[in-house]
């Protein structure tokens, strides 16, 4: 990292930003070219280690090459604030950040219905009780961390 200054080295730093974020862009390799999408995401951490879950229809291009290589990169962010500094004519984002990578895992269907109710948890407060009825027509994978870091850009005064 260029910033060393901005880099967020403590784990459990890095758990609370993807806490806080709403979405989760993964990146998979398409023939030599990133494919890159956002999905939702339920995180569980595990003797240190962080378990990405997502969710998705039967079949599609993500599955296609997921199946062919099973790497991925993911990034996420959140707290975006526009700083503008109009009598020096500049602006700038602040935000905070996550990017890491490691390798998906297809799940069984014996494993779905505790990987959603992992990624329901991030988004409601209580347990959401949802229709399961779907789960049939859902696939489910796992994003296994291998690597991961952190960044914040906030004002000196305002870093976490």
């Amino acid at each position: 990292m260029r910033r060393s200054d901005r880099e967020v080295k403590e784990f459990e730093d890095i758990v609370a930003i993807m806490e806080k974020c709403d979405v989760c862009r993964i990146a998979l390799n398409n023939n030599g070219y990133p494919y890159i999408l956002p999905l939702n995401f339920g995180i569980c951490i595990k003797e240190d280690k962080i378990e990405l879950y997502f969710h998705g229809a039967m079949e599609g291009t993500k599955f296609d090459l997921i199946e062919k290589d099973n790497r991925a990169s993911f990034e996420m962010d959140c707290e975006h604030k526009l700083v503008t500094e109009i009598e020096r004519g500049s602006c700038t984002m602040e935000y905070k950040s996550v990017i890491g990578q490691g390798y998906i895992k297809m799940l069984s269907d014996d494993e779905k219905y505790d990987a959603l109710c992992i990624l329901m948890k991030h988004y409601h407060q209580e347990d959401f009780s949802f229709n399961k009825s779907v789960m049939p027509h859902t696939k489910v994978f796992k994003l296994v961390v291998e690597k991961v870091t952190g960044k914040v850009r906030m004002k000196k005064n305002d870093k976490q």
